[in-house]
Order: C-alpha cells, then sequence, then structure tokens
C-alpha cells in the first residue's frame, strides 16, 4: 500500500487505551516529533504508570477509557488480546458517535473484531511494532480496512513512525507472518547472542569477552544490513573465505538444517497469531 508524500506532520489529538511500554516508546516519539502533549490522552488502570507518564511526559492520564477517547480523533488501543473485547464494548457509544480512527497494537486481534466490537463502521488499522520501537529503532507492519481513508493511513504512518519505520500489508492474513517474522523476531536474536555466547565460553573464552563479542558482532552485522544496499545472501557470501572459518561455520548450520528449522520456526509463530484470533473471537 502506497502512502502519500504529504502526510501530515502530527496524527490529531489521540487517546492512548493502555499505557504499557510500546504506548511510553510511542508516546515517547511522538513528543520528541513535536506532537503538543495537550493533545495525547492516555487511558491506564495502573497508577504507578499513571504517575510515570504524567511526570515523564506532562500527559493527562485516566484510569478508564472513555475520559482519555474523548474528544481524540486516533485511539491508540494497546492493551493485551484477552481483554481487548471487553475494552471495546465499552467504548461502543463513543466510538459510534465519533468514528476515530483506531489503531491497534494486538497481535492476533484481527480488523474484522475490531470493527464489529465496537459497533461496525469504523476505521481500523491493525499495527505490528517490534520491541526495537521501545529504543525508537523498531518497524511497524501496518494493514487498515476498507473503511480507512488516504488521510487516515497517513495519519497512522506518521503516528507510527514515531518509533521507527513501518511497512504495508496489502492482505490482513499477511499480519500473522508480519507477527512471526519482526514481531517475535527480536527474540530469535536474543537466543542467537545467547547460543553464540555460551558457544565461545565453550571454546575458552571468559563470559565477559563473550558477551562483548557477541552483541557488538550482532550490532555491527545489523547496522550493515541497514545501512548498505545490498542483500544478506550477497554480505554473507562477502565474509565467507572459501576454505575459511567461516565457511566451516556455514556449511555446520547448513547440514544441520538452519534453513528449514527457521522455516518451520515462523510458520508456527505464524500459526499461533490465528490461533490467538480465534481464541479471542
Amino acid at each position: 500500500m502506497t502512502i502519500p508524500d504529504s502526510r501530515i506532520p502530527n496524527p490529531g489529538p489521540v487517546a492512548f487505551i493502555g499505557g504499557g511500554n510500546m504506548a511510553r516508546s510511542l508516546i515517547g516519539g511522538l513528543v520528541a516529533r513535536g506532537q503538543s502533549t495537550d493533545a495525547i490522552r492516555v487511558a491506564e488502570p495502573v497508577a504507578a504508570l499513571r504517575e510515570a507518564l504524567e511526570r515523564d511526559f506532562g500527559v493527562a492520564c485516566f484510569d478508564h477509557a472513555t475520559p482519555a477517547a474523548t474528544g481524540a480523533d486516533v485511539w491508540v488501543l494497546a492493551v493485551k488480546p484477552q481483554v481487548m473485547r471487553e475494552v471495546c464494548s465499552a467504548l461502543v457509544p463513543l466510538a459510534q458517535a465519533r468514528r476515530p480512527l483506531v489503531i491497534s497494537i494486538a497481535a492476533g486481534i484481527t480488523a474484522g473484531q475490531l470493527e464489529r466490537w465496537l459497533g461496525g463502521d469504523v476505521p481500523v488499522v491493525r499495527a505490528m511494532p517490534n520491541t526495537p520501537a521501545l529504543l525508537g529503532m523498531g518497524i511497524t507492519g501496518l494493514f487498515a480496512n476498507a473503511r480507512t481513508d488516504l488521510p487516515q493511513r497517513a495519519a497512522a504512518t506518521a503516528l507510527l513512525e514515531a518509533v521507527g519505520p513501518v511497512v504495508w500489508i496489502d492482505e490482513e492474513s499477511q499480519m500473522d507472518a508480519v507477527t512471526a517474522v519482526s514481531g517475535s523476531g527480536p527474540a530469535y536474536v536474543f537466543l542467537l547472542a545467547e547460543a553464540m555466547q555460551a558457544a565461545g565460553v565453550r571454546q575458552g573464552l571468559p563470559p565477559e569477552a563473550a558477551r562483548a563479542l557477541v552483541r557488538h558482532t550482532l550490532l555491527g552485522a545489523a547496522a550493515m544490513l541497514a545501512r548498505q544496499d545490498e542483500a544478506a545472501d550477497v554480505l554473507r557470501a562477502r565474509v565467507t573465505s572459501p576454505g575459511g572459518t567461516t565457511q566451516a561455520a556455514i556449511e555446520t548450520f547448513e547440514a544441520g538444517g538452519f534453513r528449514d528449522l527457521v522455516d518451520r520456526a515462523i510458520a508456527a509463530a505464524t500459526q499461533r497469531g490465528r490461533q490467538l484470533s480465534a481464541a479471542n473471537d
């Protein structure tokens, strides 16, 4: 999905329903990009989280969703999938009266479910950011239902770009794969880091040395992927000298079925996303 270049700089008055880590990251990103704190409202039942948001960003916080959502053009639903239906049900009268742009960051909850739970005829954008958004280095997959117009898509882009680039998906069924690849993806990198560090220690490296070597190796490799206009297989081939140490390691990975294992892991995560949707319907 192509988004027009003339995107609005800020998405308008925004209500965050849920004030956890991802909402906090988005709020911080919006404020850093010039969004007025007067135009951000948060509903969060946990008093300590409300107090932290008020203290750190100067935004208005409430313990219920309705007062936070009143007057907002954009609602960001940032609650757990298990309570999403209950939260939406409480907002039906306001959603039907105002028809806000609704952006959900809950995994496994479809745009159709959200629209139905909010009473119908509501523009909905389903978003899947990942945890590097906490550092402003995330990436978000986005899907919009048919009721979402181009200015609203632009508003969703502007909001989520506060924590990193976005990728629009044309088919909602692909959002489960987005979740499996990028939403869950940081955990795969952390698992690789764990395994590399443990292997380095078994080869005689001190734990702190192994940890530093792995952290900065992954950081540097990720930066090369992001900054160099070359595919991953090209970069891999460039550092794999024939008969060298890297080739020995790569051949071991391949012989162990590394690619098939990754494929099965992504497929399992994708399937779990579909199961979450069905379980919460």
